[in-house]
């Protein structure tokens, strides 16, 4: 059978800002809930949450008792779902309200489920955060943009995880990031990386080797517009002079590779202009950085 090509729905992040600024508190408050009940794995893998046929889960969490818990954002019905490994579910409305309401909500369903958790109410990697629980600033919500959102992260998703079959080496799971609200695959090569000035406990653990990145953000971050990036780190010195075939380019600014959304959504083959890039950006980055290609790569033909 013939494979669709994907659809991609606009997402103009100046129109959903206010509403994408909301979402991120949740996932934070959701993704602190996957952090607290996991036992901590290499550069932070325990944390994020995963692309579903709905939206973005938790996957299975271990709860104290013995119990088991998922918690899914469900873009398709506005929900967000609460499943109990006792066969309980619980739900919580997507919609227009201040996060605190939203975190009240929250931390007393989990109560009914039995499920005590010890969250931080700060976010993280926010300039100045407000505490979940005092927050009535991010209130707004729209539902339809929420689900484009996950349309583009659905679509994304798949063309990561088919980037990520021409790679022997360590390579993570498509992650969602809750604190930087991106969605990531990381290769590595097995090299520690030197260590980062002024790196934090959360940086100096995720780059605590050296790694090549690529994903998706929706504009947040200061860039303005939704874009696919990709980088090394440890940045090569040679790195920002590359040129790579095709559309994306380096932006010295931000210290990595970067494909406009609405560029590659234009293209007569959008999925295959991902790929290119994904593949012609790691391939700059790994030259650059003098990684074993002929032991790392794959060949899928």
């Amino acid at each position: 059978m013939k494979e669709l090509a994907p659809t991609w729905p606009p997402l103009d992040w100046p129109q959903w800002q206010r509403s994408a600024d909301t979402l991120h508190m949740l996932t934070q408050i959701v993704g602190k809930t996957r952090l607290a009940l996991t036992p901590r794995q290499n550069h932070w893998w325990n944390v994020p949450l995963y692309v579903t046929a709905r939206g973005l889960s938790t996957s299975v969490m271990p709860l104290p008792q013995g119990d088991r818990l998922e918690i899914e954002f469900d873009f398709c019905a506005q929900r967000l779902a609460f499943r109990h490994s006792s066969g309980r579910m619980e739900f919580l409305t997507l919609e227009a309200r201040p996060v605190a309401d939203f975190y009240a909500a929250y931390r007393q369903t989990l109560r009914d489920l039995g499920a005590q958790v010890a969250i931080n109410p700060m976010p993280v990697e926010v300039a100045d955060g407000i505490r979940f629980d005092q927050d009535r600033v991010h209130r707004d919500y729209d539902a339809d943009a929420a689900q484009r959102f996950w349309q583009v992260l659905s679509q994304t998703d798949r063309l990561l995880k088919r980037f990520s079959t021409r790679f022997y080496g360590k390579i993570s799971p498509v992650h969602f990031f809750w604190g930087s609200f991106d969605l990531a695959v990381t290769r590595f090569n097995g090299r520690r990386a030197p260590p980062r000035p002024g790196a934090d406990a959360i940086q100096a653990e995720a780059y605590s080797h050296e790694c090549i990145s690529a994903g998706f953000w929706p504009g947040n971050g200061g860039y303005g517009r939704a874009a696919f990036y990709a980088y090394a780190a440890p940045v090569p010195s040679a790195l920002p002079e590359a040129v790579i075939p095709g559309p994306g380019a380096f932006n010295k600014a931000l210290g990595e590779f970067i494909l406009d959304y609405d560029e590659m959504k234009g293209a007569a083959d959008p999925a295959q202009t991902l790929l290119d890039f994904l593949q012609n950006t790691y391939s700059a980055c790994a030259d650059a950085a003098h990684w074993d290609r002929a032991s790392l790569d794959r060949n899928n033909d």
